[in-house]
């Protein structure tokens, strides 16, 4: 999540002449591992396709690898897995899906060049990627008119660009979500988050839940986001949430909370701080999905470790939901073994999201020819996406939309409650809790 600024994006008129898209050949060979499927090479005809009378779609998902911060290689591979999954059967609405992969770096250049490779390979959406950096990545996709479906949800423009249809409400939705739900349980709540940009909005959402129960603010704890140590942070994140036996006047018996929020660099923070000396403090861990996921939680000790009865919040249904059970087999079947790919992952999780929105879009659309024109106009006058109760139905009409001043496109309110329990990351309780009021209220803060 970036700093939030006001948009400076604004639709430009619909008169305009409508941008011809060139699709170019991306030959790559794959092998579909389905009985009675046939193996593919290069850029033959798909398999029930119509006879190639249909011209193939292409997109692009980017997002940040093998770099020192973040990164999320499971976005890019879900992509190439869904195309296979795709391919085999016979397209989506008798188009070949094409998709090119862009590594992102994690930097402003790298956004911006794979912004401008998709605006060279001619692609008809960015669908399901990641990166921080929205102001260099979003202007090229713009200046092409190209939409960008399904982010993350970690910067800006995701939730101001009028080319942008998010499926969550990203890192924003999360983290006041995570206040919320720890406004009832937690006695006092420190954050710690990173010393940047994308920090700095952090505790003004988180504070916008807790104060629904009329909680007190949440103590800012600034941590480097590149540390491989945060034993100074721990410390002083429990001494701050946790009240010792008998502190205190009232019969309030309730924890302290600790969240963390620190991406890929949690994982650093959980261990410094399960290393700290034993007190007498009684003190959970909670943190969003993204920073803390089961992966995470299983190398830490699983029902044994720190991570044990930490509230998490989400986007989505927990991993072990029988919603997520298509997903599930798409990857058994088309992902070859991609360590890369988890289900339990967030990002894997959005990225087949996206894709939905995607197939549901050229569906919608059903010509021979699809281009980025045709995608937006079709997510602007209402197409209904449903993920089969991943999310609540998307649609991206101007009625749908949030419209607060930071988060204007938002159109998916919902975030989960979780619990880890016998280490394993389950519901706190049923269905998705609305943030729509959470977030205006820190909208207004700000």
């Amino acid at each position: 999540m970036t700093g939030w600024r006001r948009s400076s994006s604004p639709r430009p008129s619909r008169t305009r002449p409508s941008r011809t898209v060139r699709i170019r050949a991306v030959c790559m060979t794959t092998a579909v591992a389905a009985v009675g499927a046939s193996l593919v090479s290069g850029c033959g005809v798909l398999p029930g396709a119509t006879g190639g009378s249909r011209e193939p779609v292409t997109v692009m998902t980017f997002a940040p690898e093998e770099t020192s911060v973040t990164n999320m290689p499971g976005m890019p591979a879900m992509a190439k897995a869904y195309a296979r999954w795709a391919e085999a059967q016979g397209g989506i609405d008798g188009h070949e899906l094409r998709v090119i992969t862009c590594n992102e770096q994690n930097t402003s250049t790298g956004a911006a060049n794979c912004a401008r490779r998709a605006v060279k390979e001619g692609v008809v959406a960015v669908v399901g990627s990641y990166s921080q950096h929205g102001d260099a990545f979003m202007a090229p996709l713009e200046a092409a008119g190209i939409p960008f479906i399904g982010g993350y949800g970690i910067s800006e423009e995701e939730f101001t660009s009028y080319l942008s249809y998010p499926v969550n409400g990203g890192q924003a939705a999360l983290l006041a979500g995570n206040g919320k739900q720890l406004a009832n349980v937690c006695q006092r709540v420190s954050l710690v988050r990173p010393n940047s940009l994308a920090g700095d909005e952090m505790p003004v959402l988180l504070n916008s839940g807790l104060a629904e129960d009329s909680q007190r603010k949440s103590t800012d704890i600034l941590a480097a986001e590149d540390a491989t140590d945060y034993t100074a942070q721990a410390e002083q994140a429990r001494r701050k949430a946790g009240a010792r036996s008998g502190f205190g006047t009232g019969s309030d018996d309730r924890p302290g909370c600790v969240t963390a929020a620190l991406g890929d660099r949690t994982e650093t923070f959980v261990d410094s701080f399960r290393r700290l000396p034993e007190d007498s403090r009684k003190v959970r861990i909670s943190s969003v999905m993204g920073s803390v996921g089961q992966p995470l939680i299983d190398r830490t000790g699983g029902r044994k470790g720190p991570l044990e009865g930490a509230y998490i919040t989400g986007w989505y249904p927990t991993a072990g939901d029988a919603r997520w059970e298509e997903m599930q087999k798409m990857i058994r079947t088309y992902a070859f073994g991609d360590n890369d790919i988890d289900p339990a992952d967030a990002g894997v999780q959005t990225t087949w999201i996206a894709y939905t929105v995607l197939k549901t879009v050229i569906r919608s659309i059903h010509d021979d020819r699809i281009n980025p024109r045709k995608v937006s106009r079709a997510l602007d006058n209402g197409v209904r996406v449903s993920t089969g109760g991943l999310t609540p139905v998307l649609r991206w009409k101007f009625e749908d939309m949030l419209g607060t001043p930071d988060f204007p496109r938002v159109v998916n309110r919902a975030v989960t409650f979780q619990v880890v329990r016998d280490g394993r990351l389950v519901a706190q309780k049923p269905g998705f809790v609305d943030v729509s009021k959470t977030l205006s209220s820190s909208s207004i803060a700000g």
